[in-house]
């Protein structure tokens, strides 16, 4: 809920610093997204969408800065193996799966007019999970005194946001062309900070990760703006 706060404060503070009434629009676009691959075998790029409201409010006559609240689909196609062995029976499970992230994210870009109509942008993204869906198949093969067996299981559609941490954070860096006052185009690179797994306490109180390995969402975004 801190966090939460600390991101709408952002927004509501660019009041106070901005020179002349600020501009409300909408925008709308392309996510390609993708997650590091660290504890994943293989991680490919899924396309999704991202949307929501942003307001621009001049601090100069080249700076402004604009924070937006998106809707944003993240994710990645990914794979994985898992093994392990008791007893002298080795079980291996490969997964394989379109993971879909959904999160409410709150940009505040600080942004330098090179010219009246372009411009480049730069600042921070606080994301807030509000839903995560994997489907795909695992194979499970089970080897034992020479011999194996394997099955194959498919799932969709498969919560699994118990997995994932409510909290993400990036930078975002781009630039952007408005055609006219209100019409304009813009594209972004969102490099993620924080750890998507989410972190939970052992037996013993210590922290451990629900997943392995650190995982940070990356993002690159590309749509139109409108201004009211």
């Amino acid at each position: 809920m801190k966090k939460l706060f600390l991101g709408l404060g952002l927004v509501a503070g660019t009041f106070a610093f901005a020179q002349t009434s600020p501009s409300f629009g909408i925008k709308a676009g392309l996510n390609v997204s993708s997650i590091s691959d660290d504890g994943y075998e293989d991680s490919k790029s899924k396309a999704g969408f991202y949307g929501g409201i942003f307001m621009n409010a001049p601090l100069s006559e080249q700076f402004s800065i604009q924070p937006e609240v998106l809707y944003s689909q993240m994710g990645a196609k990914v794979t994985g193996t898992n093994s392990y062995t008791i007893g002298g029976v080795t079980t291996t499970d490969k997964n394989s799966a379109s993971l879909n992230l959904d999160y409410i994210t709150v940009p505040v870009m600080f942004q330098f007019h090179a010219t009246p109509n372009f411009y480049l942008e730069a600042g921070p993204e606080f994301g807030f999970l509000v839903g995560a869906k994997a489907k795909g198949d695992t194979t499970t093969t089970v080897t034992s005194g020479g011999s194996s067996s394997t099955t194959t299981e498919s799932y969709s559609s498969r919560d699994i946001k118990d997995f994932y941490s409510g909290f993400n954070m990036g930078a975002g860096l781009g630039l952007g062309f408005n055609f006219t006052q209100n019409f304009g185009i813009n594209a972004r690179y969102v490099a993620g900070f924080t750890d998507i797994n989410k972190k939970s306490n052992d037996e013993d109180g210590n922290t451990t990760l629900e997943q392995s390995g650190k995982n940070r969402n990356n993002t690159f975004q590309v749509g139109l703006s409108y201004k009211f």
